[in-house]
């Protein structure tokens, strides 16, 4: 596709000038050094021609025509055309260019109706949307940099976008408005999970440790159902990606409400239905619960905030992986818009720690470590007997606000 001719200059550099080019401006053949006194050039009668021609267009001419030669043979890195300069970070042309900008700054979504890798080159560049923009994307053209033509020339100072009082953010990003819609989805503070939740040190009893629980998986199905888009989904799809991601949406809440996680309890919570608990079921829990409370305090140690967590939970929910989606290509496109949400916000919030975006992404993979039936055992046996998660899954997203729990007296 695209040439790499000789070292990277800036495209401004390749346009040939007016015609009548400057001498100065073409390389000298075999003229004096730079620096050299000018000496003026003075006919001699019947010698030798002056070494240094007087005339210099004819080396112009052919330096301008190389340029020339030079820039038709920079393609665009997309789509394959030539090239008209270099754009948001790559050599693209001018439709190629015009199309990026557009998607980016009214925050377009697209799907594929084939396979999402259609071919992208000068006579199929417009037949699939989604495909061209993630060939844009690949090809390393820099969403900032369209946003930047459009922002004040002062930069984003740290803080731009923290959060006062749960107002939305306040900065220019387009990506904002997207964490933005996140954080109000949340159904109710982190607070109102209840006054024990932000006391480590405070052992619970059996009963607000089943309370706690429906209150964060209720609010976890209640977030994803007031998220603007996520209603917009098939019933089925919102199923499906709620029953594959509610264990993972658990353990975020867990550690965002700081939930206090003691063997004893959670061991009582998870015995009831069965007395005498055998030696190795006591073992084998305990195991689970370890592995619980390291996801958490993983978390909790990197002091992940509000903003981070909703991003975290969007990137969470919105996967692929759930079976029989009716349009992957969509829920796909979610899940990139969050990662790219929370990338930006990192990257503004905390430009101090660069490694930071990494860090986060790498604790989501761990978090299907904690198996959703162990959750169930330790958090929800007693509360619903043994009625499946993914049954009260279904059931809170038909019902909605209206579901009611048996341990929801936290107002």
């Amino acid at each position: 596709m695209a040439m790499v001719v000789g070292t990277w200059r800036d495209p401004q550099d390749d346009v040939p000038g007016a015609q009548g080019t400057q001498p100065s401006q073409a390389p000298p053949l075999q003229g004096p050094p730079a620096g050299a006194p000018h000496t003026p050039q003075t006919p001699v009668q019947g010698g030798p021609p002056p070494s240094t021609p007087v005339q210099t267009n004819q080396p112009s001419q052919q330096s301008t025509g190389e340029k020339q030669q030079q820039q038709q043979h920079i393609e665009c890195v997309v789509c394959g055309d030539k090239s008209s300069g270099k754009h948001y970070g790559q050599f693209t042309c001018e439709g190629c260019k015009s199309f990026f900008k557009r998607s980016v700054r009214r925050n377009l979504s697209y799907t594929c109706r084939a396979n999402r890798n259609c071919p992208i080159d000068q006579h199929h560049r417009n037949q699939c949307q989604y495909c061209r923009l993630k060939k844009c994307l690949k090809v390393g053209m820099r969403r900032e940099a369209v946003q930047r033509g459009r922002m004040p020339p002062t930069q984003p100072t740290h803080g731009q976008f923290a959060l006062t009082n749960g107002d939305p953010l306040n900065c220019h990003s387009y990506l904002s408005g997207y964490i933005s819609l996140l954080l109000r989805a949340e159904p109710y503070p982190t607070s109102r999970f209840g006054s024990q939740c932000m006391q480590p040190n405070n052992i619970m009893g059996i009963e607000n440790i089943c309370e706690l629980a429906a209150r964060m998986l209720f609010s976890a199905v209640e977030w994803a159902r007031n998220i603007p888009f996520f209603p917009d989904l098939q019933i089925t799809d919102q199923v499906a990606l709620l029953r594959l991601t509610w264990s993972e949406l658990f353990v975020l809440n867990a550690a965002q409400c700081s939930m206090p996680l003691h063997v004893a309890p959670l061991l009582a919570a998870a015995g009831l239905h069965a007395s005498p608990m055998s030696a190795d079921r006591v073992v084998a829990f305990m195991d689970h619960i370890r592995i619980f409370q390291e996801q958490v305090e993983k978390l909790k140690a990197l002091h992940v905030d509000s903003a981070e967590y909703s991003c975290l939970k969007a990137i969470v929910l919105f996967t692929s992986d759930a079976c029989g989606l009716s349009d992957v290509a969509h829920v796909e496109s979610l899940q990139e818009k969050s990662q790219c949400a929370l990338e930006e916000y990192v990257r503004s919030q905390y430009p101090n720690q660069p490694t930071r975006f990494g860090k986060l992404l790498l604790r989501l993979p761990s978090l299907r470590t904690v198996s959703s039936s162990v959750i169930e055992q330790l958090f929800f046996v007693r509360l619903v007997g043994k009625t499946p998660i993914e049954t009260l899954i279904r059931d809170m997203l038909l019902s909605g606000s209206s579901f009611n729990w048996p341990y929801m007296s936290i107002q």
